[in-house]
């Protein structure tokens, strides 16, 4: 199948549920009830176990399924990312923000927010990655599967488009990884003490 031929029905793309929207929303008000409650191991469990999912699924699909995806055939690819791109959507974001947003509330809750220096270099070292991981994923990545969902999802695909859009998608994939290891050696410091 050629890239500017339609998808057969059955590879028809699923369509973006929009009640993932409630999901969300029940993750985001849960994370505020466990800061509202101050609890450390709630709040701890919450950080590490949404940061495990996130570096998890970014690494795995950044070093795992993207080499893979691109050394395989057009047809396949457009299949994988249009059933992919709807699970993910809601997933990564949601991951990302309650990772950030419990870690910072765990960070005060721990005193590191009011750490000397020359330890509060850490601290800052924390901030700077989860602001380069924040406005990568959610203000250039996010926006570009979109972008690259939409056109796959066509009945006949701009080839010339899809790999404009992804020329330099690969690259921020890249330093997301980097910042991804980055961000667990700043936390395996945090952990240890500063």
């Amino acid at each position: 199948m050629a890239m500017n031929q339609a998808l057969p029905e059955a590879d028809a793309a699923p369509p973006v549920d929009l009640r993932n929207f409630g999901w969300m929303a029940l993750a985001f008000a849960l994370l505020a009830a466990i800061i509202w409650l101050d609890n450390r191991w709630l709040l701890n469990f919450v950080h590490v176990m949404c940061g495990v999912l996130w570096t998890g699924i970014d690494l795995f699909m950044g070093f795992v399924v993207g080499p893979l995806l691109r050394s395989a055939p057009f047809p396949a690819r457009r299949a994988f990312v249009i059933r992919l791109t709807p699970k993910t959507l809601f997933l990564m974001p949601t991951l990302s923000i309650l990772t950030t947003t419990a870690g910072y509330f765990h960070a005060k809750q721990l005193g590191f927010l009011s750490a000397p220096y020359p330890a509060y270099y850490w601290v800052l070292g924390a901030l700077a990655v989860v602001t380069i991981l924040t406005i990568q994923g959610l203000g250039y990545l996010l926006p570009t599967n979109l972008k690259v969902y939409w056109e796959l999802k066509k009945p006949q695909p701009d080839g010339a488009r899809v790999g404009m859009l992804m020329k330099n998608y690969f690259k921020v994939v890249a330093i997301q990884g980097v910042m991804q290891v980055a961000i667990i050696v700043i936390m395996a410091r945090f952990v240890t003490g500063l």
